[in-house]
């Protein structure tokens, strides 16, 4: 771990001790540094961002729970490589949180990389994206945790988003009207997660998404961040679906969750997955709402050894409705809530229903670089225990 640490710091060392390079200093949230060569076929932004998470839990006939922790702190470099045309983008995990899920299947080590893609803008309003990035699947997800209206993801995202892989990536755009755009994207990657060193484990992914923007682009890619901060002079709407087909799924989500081990670990159970995300984000005068609903089902959700007996693994089958709306008030306060209801298959995953009701209060210091948010959710979850959890985060962004 100390090695990784060195191996980062030893790259900032470098990039900001290059005399030949234009090194400026820039706003504050857009980055640490820009680096441009001095023939400016290159250019470099190095970014840093943390969250401070404090949250407690009461649960029905247990003991409260109180945790303070570095939620998340990355490092983000971007920029171009020889032309404008091809862009970079790297960002490492540097936290607890962002380095969890070591396996087998990563070689056992912490997974620092979270993105790594090379985007090429080869004709007109086309993008070839090559590396390890997020899919296009559902909206909350492709959002930046960064710039949430929420302290974190709702629980619809955290059953079936379909996150980060490893492949090639096709983004198109095109007005309809003067006014009317649509944008397209296609993905096709390696089904099982980022980070993955031992190849492909099954078969592999393809997702598709349609976005359409009847009445133009939202102010500064509004359209993916958390509140209407720049209070949309007229209103903007985004609605968009994803399909994702991954073929001989290995995980209990697709291409996240656990591996469906079998045969006392000697294999892994393969099924097809299908999930269809549909959402919806609305912005006009600092009020903004957004809406999202997920379906997941298989073609065999059980896993089942060689023999035909049932293992304790099953895919999480079922679907998801998310509802969020917020106000920015001119002082740069925020009052927002969400509910999120979470139906899986009962017959298939044993798991009952469960509802979330959030409301939560933000201050926008300079935007979603700087930031304090406090959320209360309350979680009823049918015939189990119910939930009360408290949350307090503060971001700040360079």
């Amino acid at each position: 771990m100390k090695i990784k640490f060195s191996i980062v710091a030893l790259l900032i060392y470098a990039t900001t001790s290059l005399s030949a390079q234009d090194i400026k200093s820039s706003k504050f949230g857009k980055g640490l540094l820009n680096i441009v060569g001095q023939d400016s076929s290159w250019a470099m932004k190095v970014g840093l961002r943390t969250q401070f998470l404090s949250e407690s839990v009461w649960e029905e006939n247990q003991k409260n729970e109180t945790s303070f922790m570095v939620r998340r702190a990355r490092l983000r470099f971007e920029g171009f490589a020889f032309s404008p045309k091809i862009e970079y983008k790297l960002q490492i995990g540097l936290s607890n949180s962002d380095i969890s899920g070591a396996s087998i299947y990563t070689d056992n080590t912490p997974r620092y990389i979270r993105d790594a893609v090379i985007i090429w803008h080869f004709h007109k309003n086309f993008q070839l994206w090559f590396g390890q990035t997020k899919l296009p699947g559902n909206r909350e997800q492709v959002i930046s945790s960064g710039n949430l209206q929420f302290v974190n993801r709702s629980l619809l995202n955290n059953m079936f988003s379909i996150d980060r892989d490893m492949g090639f990536q096709l983004h198109h755009h095109f007005n309809l009207t003067k006014s009317f755009v649509v944008k397209e994207s296609f993905a096709f990657s390696q089904g099982e997660g980022r980070n993955i060193t031992t190849g492909n484990l099954g078969g592999h992914q393809y997702t598709t998404r349609l976005e359409l923007l009847p009445f133009g682009e939202f102010d500064n890619k509004g359209d993916y961040s958390g509140g209407d901060l720049k209070r949309e002079a007229s209103p903007k709407l985004a609605l968009a679906a994803s399909y994702d087909f991954n073929n001989k799924a290995v995980k209990t989500r697709g291409n996240q969750g656990s591996y469906m081990t079998i045969d006392g670990g000697n294999g892994l159970f393969e099924t097809n997955t299908n999930t269809v995300f549909v959402d919806a984000m609305f912005k006009y005068h600092g009020l903004s709402l957004m809406a999202e609903y997920a379906n997941r089902d298989a073609k065999n959700p059980y896993a089942k050894n060689t023999d035909g007996t049932l293992t304790r693994a099953e895919v999480q089958v079922g679907s998801g409705v998310n509802l969020q709306a917020g106000y920015l008030f001119k002082t740069d306060w925020e009052l927002s809530g969400r509910y999120t209801n979470i139906t899986l298959n009962k017959t298939i995953t044993g798991k009952d229903a469960e509802n979330q009701y959030t409301m939560c209060v933000s201050k926008y210091i300079v935007g979603h670089n700087l930031k304090l948010q406090s959320d209360i959710s309350y979680l009823d979850v049918a015939n189990n225990n119910n939930q009360l959890m408290y949350r307090l985060q503060c971001e700040i962004r360079f």
